[in-house]
């Protein structure tokens, strides 16, 4: 269950602050004064100050308040300055001196005896309640409660503040937030909408909030006055005037003004957006101007009202103004400049005392930073990583996982690879036999020998040994093994040899088998586990090892580094004397520390910091010497106690615990986001939970702003299940307004999403998820418009902190017990509509097509489906709920049902069916799969680990088990699980599982894994380079590139990713190159590892996703071996691919193959409109009439299997360049960039208009010729079976395809994708009705001209890279050769003479056109149609395309096309544009293309002229009952619902008197028909001997017995336009003979039979 939570974050400029810089009024230039006096003046003053008694200081921790006061304004009654004193009994007296004094004109040493006066009293202040420092960077905390949150925003409100703050407030308590806000506790009442902020630079606008309630007042604070007036801090201001202070008392992060004083004026506005937080820190990423933190001050005289003021963090302000709260307040913002009562307050500087501190021998042994109370940094980083449960506890079960498999066990740790097994139905049909060649040591020549292909392999290794050994009695026949030569991969002993995918792909091949005789011994097994790998498992090494794709991995180390210096810089603070230097380097250690932990900063650091700025400036007594031994840690704490409270050691060590607790709520929460503490409280069952889920947002670190929402679901905690997930995504809105928005589109006002986050509410050992946890949304550049980022930029590294209450009790969810109530019933004993209901829901495929009443009426005829064992999907989907009370029913069905087959069990193992119970079962059936089987489907079990709610499952147990036992399997997991990891929401699940598997697969795997990863990583860069350069200089790159790749060889030898059989030595770098598209991937030659092995040749690619190959290469895959299965081989290519990283990856190039394109060209570059040149290559490289009758089939075969793959699967964007052809007459697809129906698009038109790619001339080469022939009716029968055969596996694709919807592929992202192949399968059509419906499919794919057109668009595309033709190909497709002036004579007159209806086999119209040369006496005749004659305007068009040519014809007609008025038509139109086009300039009309196409051919010589076509025209027809009569028709007959089918599949072999080819066609009766109302008939086929119909006759309305008296006539007749039709044959069927309960499919014999 996902319990989805949207945040909309807006991000709005909050730059709303003006800075002016004017000098202050009244000031006149101080005297300065030399660096003794300086120094002298302030040693005096400290030492006056230090006389005087200390007021103790209440150091109750108030950081909740702090950063939880609500924004108001304040009317103020008087200006305060920017130091505070308290009251005293001597105010009065300094008052009246100081109004007597003129500060512009008193002298500095009148100034210092002023302050060295007895009256004037240093007197510490009551403590007041640090500010936040807010930062567009990082966090923002408000206060929060269970109902309402409160906003640091001004705006009207009326509040008053709680009395009473407890030093904790901030830890974790009973019924309060982890924030540490208790629930009771209100906000205040807004008038107008509260707006949340982001800093300036921002593209995102503001959203309003709904109004809080008010805050009820609970008690009252003290205020304080200020008693510093104006005039008092001009003589600070004067003090802070000497030269020396101006060069040595102000650091490098105060405000950088020095000679005149800055005012900043404040806006008064509501919507003022709050001041920077973090401006210690100095981390905001848009480079923001700083401003000075936010102080807050409580006047008694103030009635609501905020007054906001940016104070300096001056030395002084520590002495002035001390946090001490005891009375009522109420709140005030100062700042330096104007306040917003309109008084301008200069800010004062502040003079730098200096203290001469005792040096004091062992002083560093007394003072430890503040931390002697607290763990070392590596002691404490270690106790944190204990901490993470489900981790230590996941490791644990890999530990005990491994223990199962011991290395000394042979059978599960081979150490070497074995040959994939595939079982075939047809292994002991026809062609069985195969030719083996086994090289045996010892002997010079391979021993050769013919076996059967359903020979176990332990028989052919007998019949090997025969020529070893005379008797083999004694020989131990399990401990030899036959190896592949050329790759490193063993046959399996038990299986038969021929279900091997070796052999069966030599078979395909036609190749030789080539095996080796080894002795287990002797076989490498140098990936075998050892017993160095039987030490304890440490998934923690392992895990640092894994790639950090989205998170920058924090290690222990680095982590200690940084503690190590931020104590080393405590210790100095407390040793330096220039403390105030001091304390801005321990700042910049926590200011690492708060980096490397994304940001994120607590409260307590907050407050810490402003503390320690103050302690750093309070007067300090000198300290004694004191004379201590190291080594003596008791003396040393008995002395420390001893010693009086030090504000700096107080202040530092408030610094160091927020520091430490930031570390620990941070690694927890990355480590182990669910775990919930442990405590003592008691635990309740969590289905008697009766509380609402709440949960609060209470700072989003990294997003620029935070806020504070408390959110509570309307759902009872009893109510969730315990796979239940919290889903945050995070959104914000662009800022039509901002000025500074990179993004130039105004229109974009949508919500764009910034980030997402997943948090499991049940923990790994079912407790309720409770207290504060740290979540990180991970966000690319992508989802803000027009920013780009750099990688780690924190704007990628969102963090919320969420804070779930704590409950006085622990929630644990208990699994409930299976109800024992459930009864089996036979689905015959429901009633008759009920029972064909079930039937009609349960044949539906999958669950996409149930609707809510199906659901509902599945679910209540449960007990009735348990004997359809596949229906269990449906009914588990069909559960009205998954909560705690239903759970007894589902386990008690999931426990009574029988075992699932492992591919019906693999939809168990989406995302529909969370239930731990459910998958665990789920898993326990498909443990039934073998490691070949399991290959096949991998890339699924991979992602299904994202639905899992826990790391420990029952799914990665079962992987990691199989990978342990099978080197295959392992090989394959682990690059799958390398590719996931770049995976933004479940990178870090893979994390673990790639973690988990490196710790048990052993050192040998491990270490192979790491040299593919490098040479893969090698591989890209080259690619890159290569991809990045132009021109000759690829050349050069490439030849660099490849010797770095070499050099990686010379190394060491390894394995491809491809697969782990395929082994490479080194490289044949002269054979390397490059491709010259796009993506520029790398053709890479590899020299093979075994000497008896061919070279290797992959293809490298970056720039592009492979993913989507591979899952289509998969699919294809799969039909293949469900084709396999069922006895239908269609010599499938299946070649091999695999994404190695993000948008690259490696593809294995099939030999001895070119495009389509590449051959077609070879012909012209309208080789694709002409038949020929597919069937004339594959002659070529099949000289022999059998070898070429073999190639011939290969490519019917194929062909079928490409037609019925790609249109199943939706595979676009089908050019001649994807589409390729083996010298053995094997056709296959590459690129499949486009699928499911995503068509290429050409502007708004889809450039794949046929189902699929099927044109003339392969139907050139599946006929033999140009004539359809027999050859083609069996390539119609393969297609419709091999369709048929995936369609009754439709239920497996969806489910598989279902499984990669969360892959991230582009084209694979909704139900909609898999609705297009639901549709594709027609699955509930009846298999003939699925023929019929395929071998429509096949005919418009026949005639599609888009698609001839496409390919020869593609040509000219290409010409760029191929060059132009030469002058001698032929450049219109109807003509062999090219035409010129110059050869045929120039042309005199031209003109379209009459026109022709002919068939071909459909009618169409030739139009006769009158050439006259000079020279020639008599005119001559050619025949064109319209289409070459727009072939030849398209040309033209081309050619010269700068001239304006005649306008032509509009192909486009309403109504039909093929008919006599329109060719009438188009006759005077066509002779309109020849005499305007043969008019043009002489470079169009005389050009060779136009003397081409008037050139005369073959095919005009045999047409008589215009007398032949007269004689034609004048002849009689022939008598349609006299002639021979032959041949064969196949039907298909069936019986159901009162209806007969007649499906006319095929005729053979007809026969016709003259010669001819007849138009044929099929007319059917059921006799007796007095009235002949029982005629059926089909469509015509035109000019065939052997017509493919497979169209169903329909006779609706008729019972079995009525029937039976039937007989069916059927007759054959050919259609003629100028005579009468004549009849070809019939067959005469009585229907009693059949059985009408089956469907009957029979050729039968066509006679001389009467007919009607």
């Amino acid at each position: 269950m996902d319990i989805c939570f949207h945040g909309m974050a807006q991000i709005a400029n909050s730059n709303e602050f003006k800075q002016s810089l004017s000098p202050s009024p009244g000031t006149a230039k101080a005297k300065e004064v030399d660096k003794e006096e300086a120094l002298q003046m302030e040693a005096e003053a400290l030492a006056k100050m230090q006389k005087e008694k200390v007021v103790a200081c209440n150091r109750q921790s108030i950081g909740a308040l702090s950063s939880s006061w609500p924004s108001v304004q304040s009317r103020r009654k008087q200006d305060y300055d920017l130091m505070v004193f308290p009251e005293s009994d001597v105010k009065k007296t300094i008052d009246e001196k100081l109004n007597a004094i003129d500060i512009d004109k008193i002298t500095h040493a009148e100034l210092e005896k002023l302050l060295l006066e007895d009256t004037f009293e240093a007197s510490k202040p009551p403590m007041l309640p640090p500010a936040p420092i807010v930062s567009p960077s990082f966090s923002q905390f408000y206060t929060s409660s269970a109902v309402q949150w409160t906003s640091g925003l001004p705006g009207p409100s009326a509040c008053t503040v709680p009395s009473i703050y407890s030093a904790s407030s901030y830890s974790k308590q009973v019924g309060i937030f982890q924030n540490g806000f208790h629930p009771g506790m209100s906000t205040y009442q807004s008038t107008k909408p509260v707006y949340l902020g982001l800093p300036e630079r921002s593209q995102y606008i503001s959203y309003p909030l709904p109004a809080a309630t008010a805050f009820h007042p609970q008690g009252s604070l003290p205020g304080y006055h200020s008693t510093l007036t104006p005039e008092m801090a001009k003589v600070f201001d004067k003090i802070a005037s000497t030269s020396e202070f101006l060069k040595t008392g102000r650091t490098s992060t105060d405000l950088e003004v020095t000679d005149v004083k800055s005012t900043i004026t404040l806006p008064t506005s509501e919507n003022t957006s709050d001041i920077s937080k973090f401006d210690w820190l100095d981390l905001d990423p848009l480079s923001k101007p700083k401003v000075d933190s936010v102080d807050i001050l409580y006047t008694e005289e103030d009635s609501g009202k905020v007054t906001c003021s940016i104070v300096v963090e001056d030395p002084w302000d520590a002495v002035l103004q001390q946090e001490k709260s005891t009375g009522k307040c109420l709140l005030e913002r100062k700042v330096s400049g104007k306040s917003t009562s309109g008084a301008t307050v200069t800010r004062s500087r502040s003079l730098n005392i200096r203290t001469q501190l005792a040096k004091v021998q062992g002083q560093s042994s007394q003072v430890d930073s503040g931390t002697t109370n607290l763990p070392t940094g590596n002691n404490f980083l270690k106790n944190i990583e204990g901490q993470n449960q489900e981790q230590a506890a996941f490791c644990a079960t890999v530990a005990k996982l491994r223990t199962k498999f011991p290395y000394t066990i042979y059978d599960t740790n081979l150490g070497f690879v074995l040959s994939p097994v595939l079982l075939q139905r047809n292994i002991n049909g026809e062609n069985s036999s195969i030719k083996i060649s086994i090289e045996i040591e010892g002997f010079q020549q391979p021993v050769t020998f013919t076996c059967d292909a359903s020979s176990p392999v332990e028989l052919i290794i007998m019949q090997a040994l025969c020529w070893v050994h005379d008797d083999l009695n004694d020989v131990d026949i399990g401990s030899y093994i036959l190896k592949v030569c050329g790759a490193e991969e063993v046959l399996q002993n038990k299986h038969c040899i021929g279900s091997h995918e070796y052999i069966q792909n030599c078979r395909k091949w036609d190749t030789e088998i080539k095996l080796q005789l080894l002795t287990q011994n002797l076989i490498c097994r140098d990936l075998a586990r050892t017993e160095d790998d039987e030490t304890p498992v440490d998934l923690t090494k392992h895990l640092c090892h894994v790639e950090k794709l989205f998170r920058e991995s924090i290690q222990s180390h680095s982590l200690e580094e940084l503690l190590e210096a931020y104590h080393n810089q405590a210790d100095m603070l407390l040793k330096n004397e220039n403390q105030l230097k001091a304390v801005e380097q321990i700042i910049k250690a926590v200011k690492k520390i708060c980096y490397t932990l994304d940001g994120v900063e607590t409260p307590a650091i907050t407050t810490s910091v402003k503390k320690l700025r103050r302690a750093v400036n309070l007067p300090r007594k000198k300290s004694p010497e004191v004379s201590l031994p190291p080594s003596d840690d008791t003396s040393k704490d008995t002395v420390a106690s001893s010693q009086p409270a030090n504000p700096l050691q107080t202040s530092l060590d408030q610094l160091t615990s927020a520091v430490y607790a930031l570390l620990q709520l941070y690694l927890n929460s990355c480590g182990s986001p669910a775990c919930t503490p442990k405590n003592d409280r008691s635990t309740k069952d969590a289905w008697t939970t009766t509380e609402h889920l709440q949960f609060t947002i209470f700072a989003a670190h990294g997003i620029l702003s935070g806020w504070v929402s408390t959110i509570i679901f309307p759902i009872q905690i009893s109510q969730l299940p315990l796979e239940s997930i919290l889903c945050i995504t995070l959104f914000g809105i662009l800022n039509q307004n901002g000025g500074s928005s990179p993004d130039t589109n105004r229109q974009r006002k949508c919500p764009e999403m910034l980030g997402q986050v997943s948090l499991p509410l049940f923990d790994f050992q079912r407790m309720l998820t409770c207290g504060t946890k740290l979540l990180h949304l991970w966000t690319t550049s992508t989802n803000m418009p027009g920013i780009t980022l750099k990688k780690g930029s924190l704007m990628e590294r969102i963090v919320l902190q969420v804070d779930f209450p704590s409950l006085p009790f622990e929630v644990m969810y208990k699994t409930p017990q299976a109800a024992n109530s459930f009864v089996c019933c036979s689905i015959d004993t429901l009633e008759e509509d009920s029972r064909e209901c079930l039937y009609s829901i349960l044949s539906k495929e999958g669950t996409l097509g149930l609707s809510r009443k199906d659901k509902a009426f599945l679910w209540e005829k449960r007990h009735y489906c348990h004997t359809e064992a596949n229906s269990l999907p449906k009914l588990l989907a069909s559960s009205p709920n998954w909560d705690w009370t239903n759970l007894p029913e589902i386990y008690s069905l999931l426990q009574q049902w029988p075992p699932l087959p492992p591919l019906i069990a693999l939809e168990l193992l989406d995302k529909n069916f969370a239930d731990q119970e459910v998958r665990t079962r789920a898993v326990q059936w498909i443990e039934a799969i073998s490691d070949d089987e399991l290959v096949d489907f991998l890339p699924q079990f991979v992602q299904a680990l994202k639905y899992e709610t826990y790391l420990d499952n029952a799914l990665v147990r079962f992987l990691l088990t199989r990978a342990l036992g099978n080197i295959r399997v392992a090989h394959y997991l682990y690059w799958l699980l390398k590719d996931a990891l770049h995976d933004v929401r479940y990178g870090v699940r893979y994390e673990h599982t790639l973690g988990a598997f490196l710790s048990v697969c052993g050192r040998r795997l491990r270490e192979e894994f790491e040299k593919q990863t490098r040479l893969v990583k090698i591989l890209g860069m080259v690619a890159e380079k290569v991809k990045q350069t132009s021109g000759s200089a690829r050349q050069v790159v490439l030849q660099s590139g490849m010797e770095r790749v070499q050099s990686f060889f010379l190394k060491n030898k390894c394995r491809l990713p491809l697969s782990p059989s395929l082994v490479a030595k080194e490289l044949n770098v002269k054979a390397c190159s490059y491709f010259s598209s796009n993506a520029v991937p790398l053709k890479v030659a590899l020299v093979n590892a075994d000497p008896l092995g061919e070279e290797i040749n992959v293809m490298f690619k970056v720039g592009e996703d492979l993913r989507q190959d591979m899952l289509a290469l998969q699919m294809i895959k799969i039909m293949d071996k469900i084709w396999l299965q069922e006895g239908l081989d269609l010599r499938m290519v299946i070649f091999k691919c695999i994404s190695t990283g993000k948008d690259r990856g490696m593809v294995e190039l099939v030999p001895a193959s070119d495009t389509l394109r590449k051959i077609q060209v070879e012909y012209g570059v309208t080789g694709s409109f002409k038949d020929k040149p597919l069937a004339e290559w594959l002659r070529k490289y099949n000289p022999t009439e059998e070898e070429y009758e073999k190639a011939s089939e290969n490519f019917i075969y194929s062909c079928a299997g490409c037609c019925v793959a790609t249109y199943v699967l939706g595979i676009c964007d089908r050019h001649n360049d994807n589409i390729m052809l083996r010298s053995t007459g094997h056709m296959f697809h590459i690129d499949f960039g486009k699928f499911l129906g995503h068509a290429q698009m050409f502007g708004s038109f889809k450039r794949d208009r046929a189902p699929f790619v099927l044109t003339s001339d392969m139907a050139y080469v599946i006929n033999g010729g140009e004539k359809p022939t027999i050859r083609f009716q069996l390539f119609v029968d393969l297609c419709c079976q091999a369709y048929n055969l995936i369609r009754k596996q439709a239920n497996l694709f969806l489910n598989l395809l279902s499984l990669m919807l969360s892959s991230g592929l582009p084209e694979l992202t909704g139900v909609q994708d898999l609705k297009y192949v639901q549709d594709a399968l027609q699955p509930q059509t009846t298999d003939a009705e699925a023929t019929i419906f395929f071998t429509r499919l096949i005919e418009s794919s026949l005639g599609n001209v888009a698609t001839k057109f496409n390919f020869f668009i593609h040509n000219l595309a290409q010409l760029r890279f191929s060059g132009l033709p030469s002058s001698d190909e032929p450049i219109l497709s109807f003509s062999p050769k090219t035409y010129s002036l110059k050869q045929d004579g120039r042309i005199k007159e031209v003109s379209v003479f009459t026109y022709h209806k002919r068939y071909s086999p459909d009618k169409y119209y030739i139009y006769v056109v009158r050439v006259l040369r000079e020279g020639q006496a008599e005119p001559t005749f050619i025949f064109r149609t319209f289409d070459e004659f727009q072939e030849l305007h398209n040309k033209l068009g081309i050619l010269f395309p700068l001239w304006k040519l005649p306008g032509f014809p509009n192909k486009m007609v309403l109504g039909r096309t093929h008919i006599k008025d329109v060719a009438a038509k188009r006759k005077v139109e066509l002779n309109s544009y020849i005499q305007s086009l043969m008019n043009t300039s002489a470079d169009v009309s005389e050009c060779d293309l136009v003397y081409t196409f008037f050139h005369p051919l073959l095919r005009d010589e045999k047409a008589d002229g215009i007398d032949g076509i007269a004689r034609c025209t004048d002849a009689c027809p022939s008598s349609p009952t006299s002639g021979k009569v032959g041949g064969e028709v196949k039907l298909s007959i069936s019986y159901r619902n009162s209806t007969l089918f007649i499906m006319v599949m095929h005729i053979k072999d007809l026969v016709t008197d003259d010669g001819t080819d007849p138009n044929p066609y099929v007319k059917t009766y059921l006799l007796p028909d007095v009235h002949k109302t029982s005629k059926q008939k089909t469509k015509i086929s035109r000019k065939t001997r052997n017509p493919t119909f497979n169209e169903m006759l329909v006779y609706s309305g008729y019972n079995k017995e009525t029937l039976k008296q039937k007989i069916l006539q059927l007759s054959v007749l050919s259609a003629e336009s100028l005579r009468e039709n004549f009849f070809l044959g019939g067959v005469t069927l009585s229907l009693k003979d059949f059985n009408l309960n089956n469907e009957t499919v029979n050729w039968y014999r066509l006679t001389a039979v009467p007919y009607l």
